[in-house]
């Protein structure tokens, strides 16, 4: 009796080592079958959740790609990795590619799939009373003046009637020090992100009190891109890429918010799905995510038209040359 329950838990032993082998055969036969792609992000937010929704829902993996994600701070940096050819795509704000076209570089890098269409910062306040008007004669941190973020947020203060030498702008800090210099007392205001603003709020740190893509102008805030030789050589896999950044878009704005989260848990793991849900709703009523990959040259001559006004480039650019929309 006993020899007959030994064999029997053998067998059984035997059968689940043999089913975890097949299974490990079957993830190598389909982790070789897919075209690996090294997207550097310049930031990991729930800003981009529809490119998340893409990669934790197999969208690409349905398009037979497989995202390798790296983070790299910084959209300075993430245009270097992407022109030395240490990552494949880029996913930032399109100005850094527009910088690298007029530093005249002749393989330089072109936008082929829009993510968002305004800013996704939000004020941080230490009071939960807020109008635009309470931030004059008052400290904000916003990050380096030639940012994306800084720039937008000038729009916005132009937008709502205010000066900027009606309050104090710091811009000595770094993006990444942001929260820290606020929390360590600097400043009466700061920008930020998602998931780190809700996180400030949570540790009680400050208020969410103001959406900065609401009172500025909507333009391509971040985009995808690559080197332009890379498009060339690659446009039936962007076309694939692009498909699955869509069905994300179209998954995030069918969806409400708790569904997505759950989607995107695995992305942002430090966060409970009630943070989660409170942050995408706040990202959907800002209205920060394009409806679909392609870049409009109207918005396109937005963000132009944004460089010129803050000195950074002095000429037009062509939207033909910097902007490669794969759609078909």
């Amino acid at each position: 009796m006993k020899k007959k329950l030994f064999y029997t838990i053998l067998l059984i032993i035997i059968i689940i080592i043999i089913g975890i082998f097949i299974k490990n055969i079957n993830k190598k036969e389909e982790k070789k079958d897919l075209q690996n792609i090294k997207v550097a992000e310049v930031t990991h937010s729930l800003f981009y959740t529809p490119f998340y929704v893409a990669i934790e829902n197999g969208y690409f993996k349905d398009n037979g790609i497989n995202i390798d994600l790296l983070l790299v701070s910084g959209s300075d940096n993430v245009a270097a990795s992407v022109l030395s050819k240490d990552t494949d795509i880029g996913l930032a704000g399109p100005e850094s590619a527009v910088f690298v076209y007029n530093g005249g570089e002749k393989d330089y890098l072109q936008v082929f799939s829009g993510l968002t269409k305004k800013d996704g910062q939000f004020i941080i306040s230490k009071s939960k009373d807020f109008k635009w008007d309470d931030l004059k004669g008052k400290e904000i941190l916003v990050g380096r003046s030639t940012g994306m973020p800084a720039m937008s947020f000038f729009k916005a203060l132009e937008n709502k009637g205010i000066k900027k030498s009606e309050l104090k702008i710091n811009t000595s800090i770094e993006f990444a020090e942001l929260a820290g210099a606020f929390i360590g007392g600097e400043g009466d205001f700061v920008n930020l992100f998602e998931p780190l603003a809700t996180k400030l709020e949570k540790n009680n740190n400050g208020f969410v009190v103001a959406s900065v893509g609401d009172a500025s102008n909507n333009f391509p805030y971040t985009a995808f891109y690559a080197k332009k030789s890379f498009i060339n050589d690659n446009k039936e896999l962007l076309l694939r890429f692009n498909n699955s950044i869509e069905k994300g878009m179209n998954f995030t704005m069918k969806n409400d918010a708790k569904t997505i989260a759950k989607v995107v848990k695995n992305q942002f793991s430090d966060f409970n799905i009630d943070d989660l849900e409170t942050i995408i709703n706040r990202y959907k009523d800002a209205d920060v995510w394009q409806n679909n990959s392609y870049l409009e040259q109207e918005d396109f001559d937005t963000l132009i038209n944004l460089l010129k006004e803050n000195n950074l480039i002095n000429k037009e650019i062509p939207y033909n040359d910097l902007v490669k929309n794969i759609n078909e």
